[in-house]
């Protein structure tokens, strides 16, 4: 998580909580705010983990491809929060479709440029979400994927 956000904060005392009620024990954190700070970090950090969550930042997106390289070193389970980071060989990623928000966006700004004013639009949450399973990436890490979840996912990746 990146400790400079608090959507990330936020984001990871969920995920904790979620863990908890499920009974999946312990939940540790990695810290990284910024691009040297995830290139410092080696798959020791995950050392006693069973798996791991990357929380959503603008920071790790644009670092997605490092932080995929770094977790899949450490050969652990992951799940992202965006589709890219299993296009880049991630091994499942479930959240909002970037590509779908960033056009619903672009309608704020012309209403904008047009002299609406920005108070009197409505806040909008993601209407796309994406699930990815990387397949590919699952036989690298010698993990197999439940025949169940398959048909769930909105992409494989073979």
């Amino acid at each position: 998580m990146n400790p400079s956000a608090p959507s990330s904060k936020l984001s990871f005392e969920q995920t904790e909580t979620a863990a908890r009620a499920m009974g999946l024990g312990s939940v540790a954190r990695a810290e990284a705010e910024s691009a040297a700070a995830l290139r410092a970090l080696r798959p020791s950090i995950f050392s006693g983990a069973s798996a791991v969550v990357v929380v959503s930042d603008g920071v790790f997106y644009s670092y997605r491809r490092d932080i995929v390289g770094l977790v899949n070193a450490a050969r652990l389970p992951a799940i992202y929060p965006q589709r890219e980071y299993a296009d880049d060989g991630g091994l499942m990623a479930y959240g909002a479709n970037v590509s779908d928000n960033f056009r619903r966006a672009a309608g704020y700004v012309d209403r904008i440029l047009k002299g609406a004013s920005p108070a009197d639009l409505p806040i909008q949450e993601p209407m796309k979400f994406d699930f990815v399973v990387n397949l590919k990436t699952a036989k690298e890490l010698g993990l197999t994927i439940p025949p169940l979840i398959l048909p769930s996912a909105d992409e494989v990746i073979e």
